[in-house]
């Protein structure tokens, strides 16, 4: 039996008008799909009714599927002769083991295709119009992960981040103060705005703003979450923000600024 093919497809970071044109093409023509639990049923939707859905996500505290028994599935049903999809929450290359995925599929011998999705990082600074890089703000960008296989993975920051950078934190778990302190140690500014997005880009998308310094206050938003650090934070749409901080107790510590007019808002 000839093998099927695989593909390696980012769904975006929630929205589902954020899918690109091709990964559309690819789920309507799968015959199984491996997808993530933060997957929108909308999204899930363009997949065929015949074709097998599984859900294989990763919820912290909840059982989960282990990332070497999804190997296993994605080569299994390729062999099958099967059109397979690993539907991944954002990009498949950007903290979703896309590449673990990738290797276990190019051991097997199996046919495999990568369609980008737009990453969680991309994603949330767009709704919230945050520019990530800014001519004078920040020319350096930094997307690292607060949830990896080694426990360590913070500590293997730089000793000093750049001063005109904008760091986005995938993941950055609810104890917020060792966070904190390594940014600080890092000689991040105690100042430097950031904010804390969940569920970026749909309905139920929650926005908290505050500065380094009282990181360790911040509400426990819920999954999934990610963390922008930078001055461009400053950049937040105002609008927006002042409805969703309604919901909080927790008051933004700065003024956010309306782009183009340079005016607190």
């Amino acid at each position: 039996m000839q093998a099927g093919k695989a593909f390696l497809v980012g769904a975006g970071p929630g929205d589902p008008e954020l899918l690109t044109v091709k990964a559309v093409k690819v789920l309507r023509s799968a015959d199984v799909v491996l997808h993530d639990s933060l997957v929108s049923p909308e999204i899930l939707a363009l997949v065929p009714h015949d074709a097998k859905l599984i859900d294989v996500g990763k919820r912290c505290g909840m059982k989960s599927t282990p990332q070497e028994d999804i190997n296993k599935l994605l080569v299994q049903y390729s062999l099958m002769g099967l059109n397979v999809v690993r539907l991944k929450g954002g990009d498949p290359f950007i903290f979703g083991r896309g590449g673990e995925e990738l290797e276990a599929l190019r051991l097997a011998g199996i046919e495999t295709e990568v369609v980008p999705g737009i990453t969680a990082a991309l994603g949330a600074a767009a709704g919230t119009q945050i520019p990530l890089t800014h001519r004078d703000l920040s020319s350096t960008l930094i997307l690292v992960t607060g949830n990896s296989r080694n426990a360590e993975h913070i500590a293997n920051w730089p000793d000093a981040l750049p001063q005109n950078a904008t760091l986005v934190v995938y993941m950055p778990g609810h104890q917020l103060s060792s966070l904190q302190q390594r940014l600080l140690s890092s000689g991040v500014a105690p100042e430097t705005p950031c904010a804390i997005i969940s569920g970026a880009t749909i309905e139920s998308e929650q926005v908290h703003l505050t500065v380094v310094a009282n990181l360790f206050a911040a509400p426990r938003l819920t999954a999934a979450r990610l963390l922008v650090v930078g001055e461009v934070v400053r950049f937040a749409e105002a609008r927006q923000l002042r409805e969703q901080f309604k919901d909080f107790s927790v008051r933004p510590q700065y003024s956010v600024v309306s782009p183009g007019t340079g005016e607190s808002a």
